[in-house]
């Protein structure tokens, strides 16, 4: 299962990545691929015309990325935190067939999971990596309710709010790959046993907050950096949005573009696009690099960003969505 997890992970990543980087190639004869990329990619005034309804949902929409991303990292991230806990002494688990008549013929699938060190401090790696991410992933919300107020009539494509979706499931698995898949199988094996054995049979747990911060803080010194780079982007993210929805909120028209000043935005461009690359760049280092599923995450969210940031530069009277990694804001 998990050879399986990882590789469609990293499979989906490269086909995502390979459109965005042959359309950026300074081809010409790429013209045209070029302009399907960007057409799906549109969002905003530039999808207003009610000639480019079709294929479109309503802008707002947004904001259904982050009620996804939060709803599923919080799951993930409470069944990495029962996985971890329960096998970080290591703790073993019998399969539930072993105490049933002919059920090791029955369910060969469930079979004693003894659980090493190394997996162990694999799977409180990822719970770090996915408590970093419920942090991104929250704010982002608060901000699509708070600070941001898209205009009813602003539209993007289908292709880009599927893709946004698809993002908010497969970043948070991305991030716990190296362990997620035996951390499914554990919690299904804790349900069959429940199933058939009944409550008697589950290992009492008590929820103790020094149990779960003490793992934590035994995290090396790479965890940490990444944590204070991923910190560092996600400050300047946050200032940087709340430049940008401060906009419309002192009475701009829908139709005036005006350029964003303070923080960030006096260095370059598009910060909030910079801001983003920082906060994926500290989960790498935080991940100390060795898997090959976040490395892929992360060139997806720079080519992505890369690309987005580009066409904002040459048009910087409409802001492009670029799928739902970015964090892109309608001036």
């Amino acid at each position: 299962m998990e050879i399986g997890l990882v590789g469609m992970l990293r499979a989906a990543w490269m086909a995502g990545i390979m459109p965005i980087v042959i359309a950026s190639l300074p081809y010409s004869r790429l013209g045209l691929f070029h302009g399907v990329v960007l057409e799906f990619a549109k969002r905003g005034k530039i999808k207003q015309s009610s000639s480019h309804y079709k294929f479109t949902v309503p802008q707002r929409f947004f904001s259904h990325f982050y009620v996804v991303a939060v709803i599923w990292t919080t799951f993930l991230l409470l069944t990495m935190w029962i996985y971890a806990s329960l096998v970080s002494e290591p703790y073993f688990y019998s399969n539930v067939s072993s105490h049933l008549p002919g059920g090791s013929n029955i369910f060969p699938f469930l079979k004693l999971h003894f659980i090493s060190t190394e997996r162990s401090c694999d799977s409180w790696l990822s719970m770090f990596l996915l408590l970093l991410m419920e942090v991104q992933v929250l704010r982002r919300l608060l901000e699509t309710i708070y600070v941001f107020n898209y205009n009813p009539s602003a539209r993007m494509h289908i292709f880009g709010y599927l893709a946004g979706l698809f993002f908010y499931v497969a970043a948070p698995l991305s991030l716990s790959s190296a362990c997620v898949a035996d951390a499914f199988i554990f919690s299904a094996n804790e349900v069959t046993r429940f199933i058939f054995k009944g409550k008697g049979s589950m290992r009492a747990t008590e929820f103790d907050w020094w149990d779960f911060v003490n793992p934590l803080m035994k995290l090396g010194w790479c965890q940490w950096f990444g944590a204070a780079i991923f910190f560092f982007g996600w400050i300047h993210q946050l200032r940087c949005h709340a430049i940008l929805g401060s906009l419309r909120k002192h009475g701009r028209r829908n139709d005036e573009y005006v350029i964003p000043c303070g923080d960030w935005f006096d260095i370059v461009s598009s910060p909030h696009y910079l801001a983003e690359i920082v906060i994926y760049a500290g989960m790498v280092f935080a991940s100390e690099g060795a898997d090959l599923t976040i490395w892929l995450l992360f060139a997806f969210v720079v080519a992505n960003l890369v690309f987005a940031a580009a066409e904002t530069h040459r048009n910087p009277a409409v802001i492009f969505f670029i799928n739902c990694s970015s964090s892109l804001v309608e001036a």
